[in-house]
């Protein structure tokens, strides 16, 4: 239900619908009156805050629509108990709903069909459509956002005024209230008509389509992100934006879903989505000669089939997961992975990917993580506890949470000497298992107590100037980012407008990376350096807390991947008990781990290799290791990535130019041995000989 507020007003609105039957029943309007009081605003209220009730009320027949009539027809109800139904005003109360909702079907309509003539064929960001065609404002957000409950609520006047009349024994209060309920709900109905005719009318789709051609062909593309998938899976576009940013050729990302393209991290990247594969196509791509993908899915065929362009499988990340392995891999032109790991995984599990077409590209992303150079005197050492979430197998080896959390904190909380630790879970924890859900609580309950004693402790003092300066940075830096996504950005603009207008502002955009660095810094500068802390949300991210930390906790994932890139010590719970030989063979990653049972008592090695990194016993693994599976630290990962595109699109252009020169040749010589006078046949058409 979400907040026990939310949960309050849906037993209200829940239990207020048999308060209105009993109320009309009775009869009582000042109790019918308190009940629809309550109906409406619970509705209301819940409507507001996108109650997962709301959205299954309509699933089972009880929708917005429904529970509006219902109240009307115990209206009526009332006024025949009530000895009224030989009165105009229940004849009026019954015309006023007729027509009333004789006015949702065309309100309705014109709705629906503003929203699909605003819906674009091709959507953009970073493109600039609009000096090539003319797209009109969108209707006030008010005539459009929550529309049918706007709508349905203009009862309200209706609804008062007969609940009055019935009250008072005067129909004329009653018809008032009518008389306001028609005339809103006609004018809203007529002020809805403009925007489905004449200028107001974005252009058509050739239209849409003609310009952004024109565009392509101006601007001529390079190199293109494709990506196709859920909501859910933006994060594994939004991974490669930096990256795509520092490309040294024209780059260019190509979305297949509208949710994909609402949930895009801000980026200077011209992006287009294309939703319809026949539209995909028809695009004007042939300056494009390398095209990347970061997932595999079925709608890569729309662009796999371009054979004037190389295909780049990149992925999402790099792990020993079996989508890193994927059969469908060798449907392109070449894989990169990250390092060595990467191509031995495609030969040990012989999918058909060739090793000749596997290259070591390093992982751009991980550029933010700054390597390890021992604790700083005078600040005790971090430990950053980062477990994965419980996955949907119900698999005890996906997080350590459930059986080995609790343990794992209770021990580095009363670790002597101490340490701090930083406790930032998954996400999605907890939202599949109830016991991974109260683990975590316990476990945030647990880091929250550890840090009110320690603050307590004479042993550890704080400096309470230097965090109130420091909190008072992060104020001002808050207000400048809000200010700054309040003064761009799509929010509140329809799909059309966020075409037209949606193109960055590279000052702010720049600026805001500039705050938000700002942001991170003065963030652990606003508590001591010793405080335990439970880190939600999507800030600070987790390389921030990378980089704060001296080690880590963690469960088989792309987290441990990237934490290598730190070159510091770091530990892997074995939470399915397979033993630590076993659990090293079969993970690559925790080769160079501490690997702790759920009891977690192999803490000690771990922190031991922190206090003391001339006897840390896994330091030359851990490098090997980083070598091994994200490669090498010179050249730069982006260096090497650009090198591989650069020398991939020397194949396509060398590709190119000799399939010209394979049909030209072949042309010339179909002229050559064609019989003088004789037309030379189409493929698949006779010439007419041996006809009958």
């Amino acid at each position: 239900m979400g907040s026990a507020a939310e949960l309050a007003a849906a037993v209200l609105m829940v239990a207020g619908f048999p308060a209105l039957m009993l109320a009309a029943l009775v009869p009582s309007v000042p109790a019918f009156a308190a009940a629809a009081a309550v109906t409406y605003l619970a509705d209301h209220y819940l409507h507001r805050k996108g109650s997962y009730l709301i959205n299954r009320l309509g699933k089972v027949r009880a929708g917005l629509s429904i529970r509006f009539l219902i109240r009307q027809l115990l209206l009526v109800l009332l006024l025949a108990r009530l000895s009224l139904a030989d009165n105009l005003i229940y004849y009026g109360a019954i015309a006023c709903f007729i027509a009333f909702y004789g006015l949702q079907a065309p309100h309705g309509a014109l709705v629906q069909l503003i929203r699909n003539r605003r819906r674009m064929p091709v959507a953009t960001r970073n493109v600039d459509l609009k000096s090539r065609i003319r797209i009109p404002d969108a209707p006030p957000r008010g005539l459009l956002h929550r529309s049918a409950e706007k709508m349905l609520h203009l009862d309200l006047a209706a609804v008062v005024g007969i609940l009055v009349a019935a009250q008072v024994k005067s129909a004329l209060v009653g018809f008032v209230g009518i008389g306001i309920t028609v005339a809103l709900g006609t004018l809203y109905v007529l002020a809805l008509v403009p925007y489905v005719r004449g200028r107001k009318i974005p252009p058509k789709a050739e239209r849409v389509l003609a310009a952004v051609d024109d565009w392509l062909g101006e601007y001529k593309p390079e190199t293109v992100l494709y990506f196709s998938g859920s909501k859910d899976s933006a994060y594994q576009v939004n991974m490669w934006l930096d990256t795509m940013e520092n490309l040294d050729t024209k780059p260019l990302i190509i979305l297949r879903e509208r949710a994909i393209l609402n949930n895009l991290a801000p980026t200077t990247v011209p992006v287009i989505c294309v939703p319809g594969g026949v539209h995909l196509m028809n695009l004007d791509l042939s300056t494009v000669r390398v095209a990347l993908y970061a997932a595999n899915v079925g709608k890569n065929i729309h662009m796999l089939r371009v054979p004037t362009m190389k295909h780049v499988f990149i992925g999402h990340g790099d792990s020993d997961k079996l989508a890193s392995v994927n059969p469908f891999s060798k449907v392109y032109d070449e894989v990169w992975t990250a390092g060595r790991a990467g191509r031995d995984r495609y030969a040990i599990a012989d999918v058909g990917v060739r090793d000749d077409d596997i290259v070591e590209v390093g992982r751009p992303q991980l550029a933010p993580i700054q390597t390890w150079q021992g604790v700083p005197d005078g600040r005790i050492p971090t430990v950053l506890y980062a477990p994965t979430w419980e996955g949907w197998d119900g698999n005890p080896g996906n997080t350590s949470i459930v059986l080995a959390g609790e343990n794992i904190v209770n021990r580095l909380v009363t670790a002597d000497p101490p340490v701090r630790v930083l406790y930032k879970p998954h996400p999605f924890t907890g939202t599949v298992s109830k016991d991974a859900k109260d683990a975590h609580q316990r476990i945030a309950a647990l880091v929250r107590k550890a840090a009110t004693e320690r603050a307590a402790d004479s042993r550890f003092a704080a400096d309470s100037t230097a965090q109130t300066q420091a909190k008072a940075e992060l104020a001002r830096i808050e207000a400048r980012i809000a200010q700054l996504a309040g003064s761009g950005g799509d929010k509140g603009r329809d799909e059309a407008e966020a075409t037209r207008d949606g193109q960055v502002d590279v000052a702010r955009h720049e600026e805001v990376a500039r705050l938000r660095a700002e942001w991170n810094d003065a963030y652990w500068r606003s508590f001591p350096a010793w405080e335990h802390r439970v880190i939600t949300g999507a800030e600070p991210r987790l390389y921030d807390c990378f980089n704060v930390s001296d080690a880590m906790v963690s469960d088989i994932s792309s987290v441990v991947s990237d934490f290598i890139a730190s070159g510091k010590p770091y530990a892997v719970t074995d939470s399915a008990e397979v033993g630590a030989e076993e659990f090293k063979r079969n993970n690559t990653a925790v080769r160079a781990a501490v690997i702790l049972s759920n009891s977690a008592t192999e803490l000690g090695e771990l922190l031991g290799a922190v206090r003391d990194p001339a006897a840390d016993p896994l330091a030359e693994d851990r490098k090997e290791l980083k070598q091994y599976l994200l490669g090498p630290d010179e050249p730069a990962s982006i260096d090497q990535f650009n090198t591989a595109v650069a020398n991939l699109a020397i194949k396509a252009e060398t590709r190119n130019v000799g399939q010209e020169s394979r049909v030209s040749a072949a042309a010339e010589s179909e002229l050559a041995n064609a019989v003088p006078g004789q037309r030379v046949s189409a493929a698949g058409e006779t010439d007419g000989v041996g006809t009958a």
